[in-house]
């Protein structure tokens, strides 16, 4: 609905499995610039809905993240997920100081490195469903173990700490105001345990990436040690949680899409494209993630930003954007357009663990896929059940069939 002063009002969540948002929808062709109330924090904020918009607040200077330190900034959680020292709240330059010295450790060649013991990872977790038999939970089998699992392996984490840590990773996700308090205890939970971590692995580097990311030098430069201690967490964080529900969206969407689910077994060759279309395609959150402030006035199409004022964009609805797309809610593995989708982020916050979270999802639903030719839902898919807690989007089962 709309108030009298035209600011919007909207509970930021939209639970019909994975159907686009429609508020959000309707507000990139009705009002791609708007004021808009959050559940949560002070005052209202902006919402950028159009995709050339969203790369402008994004990866223009004149947005900064780190503005928001301080501030009870208006978001769709009770309490602000990122934390001070993170990543995710700096601007250039420091930013690019620590970008740096972050690609310098977390390579795309260290990456691929891994993707053997990801294979073979993979291929062991999908022996055990076979044995299970049909039907089977792709989200217990596969999904919400596979992602954890090997960035675990890449960071060095102990196997006896890996359950402690996706609860955590969990917790903090919720946007129920009755899980305010567990959600702060989760974030406080894995910022001691990767305090503790990272000062080990600087004492005794090894050959894991948070060793590679303590030593990486670049000059006289390095990350400070609050600096690796949150970057740890939030590769923890974001290198499984998301992926975790990545692999059971796109096996969902490939069993509800059969004849796209035909078009990739007869042409395996298009799995890349098509994860990439499919990341594209599926809303995977709710709502917005971390906003901006703008730093001076800027003009939309008419509409000026004040400076000062806190910007919100949906990479979601930018995925979906028919200026930049044509048929944009079409599901297309042979899509022509060379414009990146916006499931990564953009502009100088895109995801660090981009490159990882690709292998994962080739490997994990290539090899589903493959091992499993007459994969199908085992229920209607009225009987789905859909997480309704957290800003992830997800089947909480995926129960399948062969």
């Amino acid at each position: 609905m709309t108030t009298s002063d035209s600011v919007r009002t909207c509970p930021f969540r939209h639970d019909e499995a994975l159907e686009p948002d429609p508020f959000m929808t309707r507000m990139r062709t009705e009002a791609p610039v708007t004021r808009v109330l959050m559940p949560y924090g002070e005052g209202d904020c902006w919402l950028v809905t159009r995709y050339a918009d969203v790369q402008t607040v994004t990866s223009d200077r004149r947005f900064s993240r780190s503005a928001l330190i301080g501030r009870d900034f208006p978001r769709i959680t009770p309490a602000p997920i990122a934390q001070s020292e993170a990543i995710n709240l700096m601007d250039p330059p420091a930013l690019n100081r620590v970008r740096k010295l972050i690609i310098k450790a977390f390579t795309t060649p260290k990456v691929e490195a891994l993707r053997p013991w990801t294979q073979r990872t993979t291929d062991a977790l999908l022996d055990e469903m076979a044995e299970h038999g049909s039907p089977a939970d792709v989200a217990e089998h596969l999904a919400g173990r596979i992602p954890l699992m090997t960035i675990s392996e890449l960071l060095d984490v102990p196997e006896a700490d890996r359950p402690q840590l996706r609860r955590w990773a969990m917790a903090m996700m919720s946007m129920s105001v009755a899980d305010k308090e567990s959600a702060a205890e989760a974030k406080a939970g894995l910022r001691g345990y990767f305090d503790e971590l990272t000062a080990e692995r600087r004492r005794k580097p090894g050959e894991d990436l948070i060793s590679a990311l303590a030593t990486a030098r670049i000059g006289d430069e390095a990350l400070e040690p609050a600096e690796l201690s949150v970057l740890a967490m939030l590769l923890v964080v974001t290198g499984h949680d998301t992926t975790t529900y990545d692999i059971s969206n796109i096996v969902y969407t490939l069993l509800t899409y059969p004849d796209h689910l035909a078009q990739l077994r007869a042409r395996p060759d298009l799995l890349p494209q098509a994860i990439e279309e499919l990341l594209r395609y599926i809303p995977f959150r709710q709502g917005v993630g971390i906003p901006r402030v703008a730093l001076e006035d800027v003009d939309f199409d008419g509409v000026t930003v004040k400076a000062g004022d806190t910007v919100h964009v949906s990479y979601l609805t930018a995925n979906r954007d028919e200026l930049a797309y044509e048929r944009p809610d079409d599901l297309d593995f042979e899509r022509a357009e060379p414009l990146p989708h916006m499931a990564f982020g953009y502009g100088s916050h895109h995801c660090l663990g981009s490159h990882l979270a690709r292998m994962v999802l080739q490997v994990s639903i290539g090899t589903l896929l493959h091992r499993f030719p007459e994969l199908r839902l085992a229920v209607p898919v009225e009987e789905v059940r859909w997480n309704t807690n957290s800003i992830w989007r997800y089947p909480l089962t995926l129960p399948v069939a062969w």
